[in-house]
């Protein structure tokens, strides 16, 4: 009953306004605001601080600078197999698998498709029919910066405005089409193997996506689908190299073709991750 009702509300409430408040507050920078907000959080989802490299929360400009931390060196190790692949944030596994021809599994009955994820990009979208899906939630209490799950090269950023409707897992049992009807940021490499794709998946209160490539960017509710200026930044990176931060929490959905790679076994609904694991294996000769 209580999740129907969450689910009920993010109907009527206005998602995009709240999520404005919520980036303004977030980077209020006096420090009896910031520190109670970072304090409150902390205490309120268990928050993991040990592997903070900097002292909580005095060494923080806002609540915004602690909620988009960096880790002490080391405290993510990345998996050295040159022919693995690794989790590119902690996190949830919300669900993992094969796209059926191009539909992606959400939930228990719901699904949706390649073109309806990847909007504009048709041609890309036809490179992961029958490949493989990895959807990765970031709880609040979870690190939220994203990270490389193979070595590649960025040939494309298009961020796509859309809703902002939470993305924990009552929703996503609830609401049809979620990943497709929220505002992304999609980001497509080129790795050995063939074409990858990182999904950043905004949501109610993630006030914007940053990367190095884009800067940071706010949502927008409508209008087309941008093709993003990369900038100066290096677009080849190696597996475990930083893609960007959610400044407030939220999903992460990386693709790869039929021929590309494999998930582990064991990977499914519900494991806890880390950023830097192994979750799959690159197949030898792949496409």
């Amino acid at each position: 009953m209580k999740d129907q009702l969450f689910v009920w509300l993010q109907y009527v409430l206005p998602r995009t306004w709240l999520t404005d408040v919520a980036y303004r507050l977030s980077r209020v920078r006096a420090r009896r605001v910031k520190d109670s907000l970072i304090r409150g959080f902390v205490r309120a989802f268990d928050v993991d601080v040990s592997d903070v490299p900097r002292d909580v929360p005095d060494d923080f400009d806002s609540f915004n600078d602690f909620f988009t931390r960096e880790l002490s060196p080391g405290a993510r190790p990345i998996d050295a197999d040159d022919e693995s692949i690794v989790s590119p944030v902690d996190g949830t596994v919300s669900a993992a698998g094969v796209i059926d021809d191009d539909r992606i599994f959400q939930a228990k009955g719901l699904e949706y498709t390649l073109e309806d994820l990847l909007a504009a990009d048709l041609d890309n979208a036809a490179a992961f029919r029958d490949g493989r899906f990895a959807t990765i939630y970031l709880a609040p209490y979870d690190y939220h910066r994203v990270h490389m799950p193979v070595d590649g090269e960025l040939v494309a950023a298009h961020y796509v405005p859309g809703d902002l409707f939470s993305v924990n897992a009552a929703t996503v049992g609830r609401v049809a089409g979620l990943f497709p009807a929220n505002e992304r940021l999609i980001l497509h490499f080129r790795a050995p193997f063939g074409p990858v794709a990182v999904v950043l998946v905004g949501a109610l209160n993630v006030g914007s996506i940053t990367t190095p490539w884009t800067g940071e960017i706010r949502p927008r509710k409508r209008g087309v689908v941008e093709n993003l200026a990369l900038g100066h930044a290096s677009r080849r990176v190696s597996k475990g190299d930083l893609l960007g931060w959610f400044n407030m929490g939220s999903t992460v959905i990386v693709l790869l073709p039929g021929q590309g790679g494999e998930w582990r076994s064991t990977l499914g609904s519900g494991d806890r991750v880390r950023m830097g694991e192994p979750i799959g294996q690159i197949r030898s000769g792949g496409a």
